[in-house]
């Protein structure tokens, strides 16, 4: 009899919290739909529709779920464009990709990572075109120009992304002949990756671009100190030997 009464009283109290969540969910509901239909009503020109802020409040709790659901696909769908994306510039399909990547963008405006590769991407197609087409320049200049939009874009979202820097490092240095806005991004990228040799190649490069030999060498005897690698360090000295020359000519 004792075990059935504890039975019972426990059927109860799950009950009673049911019924208690319930009521809180409504009335967060409830709230949230206040607050939108608020909202809607303010920056609306007309207090918006329907006329009244009640009457908004009743629409969107009568469309609540479809709404919900429809966030929930569009954000599934964001996903989806960007994984197939990703999937295409694996595979150098850098054209096709770009178009995945837009799709994404569309769905996500405010993900670093998307226009980061789509940087990536853009670059890729620019250096393909060879001059199948009579606008080949235009195009080219173009796809360069996406990519370093893409890439500044991606900053702007997230200032401490080094890859973006890095990209633009080498489109500015090899691509544009941009030395000094590339000299601007690799110290940048250097100031939070520090040990990064291929980057202090990009940046002695632009240094010695813009006739900064000093920094050159000095950049290039800093990998040839920290490098394990026997080839990459002969090559690194070797650099600097050959401004040390033109210097001392």
């Amino acid at each position: 009899m004792k075990k059935l009464k504890e039975i019972v009283m426990a059927i109860l109290i799950l009950l009673v919290a049911g019924s208690l969540i319930v009521f809180i969910y409504n009335r967060t509901t409830s709230r949230t739909s206040r607050e939108l239909a608020k909202r809607m009503a303010e920056i609306s020109p007309r207090g918006g529709p329907p006329e009244t802020i009640e009457g908004l409040r009743q629409a969107i709790a009568l469309y609540e779920d479809q709404i919900e659901r429809n966030i929930r696909e569009a954000a599934q769908t964001g996903v989806y464009w960007k994984i197939l994306a990703t999937r295409l510039a694996d595979r150098n399909m850098h054209n096709d990709a770009l178009v995945a990547f837009e799709k994404a963008i569309y769905f996500n405006t405010e993900d670093a990572s998307l226009f980061y590769l789509s940087g990536v991407s853009a670059g890729s197609v620019a250096k393909s075109i060879t001059g199948f087409s009579p606008n080949a320049d235009m195009e080219r200049e173009h796809y360069f120009k996406l990519a370093e939009n893409s890439y500044l874009r991606a900053l702007e979202l997230d200032i401490t992304y080094t890859r973006p820097m890095y990209g633009l490092g080498i489109l500015y240095v090899f691509e544009l002949d941009r030395p000094n806005d590339a000299i601007t991004q690799m110290e940048r990228y250097l100031q939070i990756q520090p040990s990064d040799i291929p980057a202090m190649f990009v940046l002695a490069r632009a240094h010695f671009m813009v006739e900064n030999f000093t920094a050159a060498m000095e950049l290039y005897g800093r990998i040839a100190d920290r490098t394990k690698d026997k080839n990459i360090k002969e090559e690194a000295l070797n650099l600097r030997y050959f401004i040390q020359g033109m210097i001392n000519e």
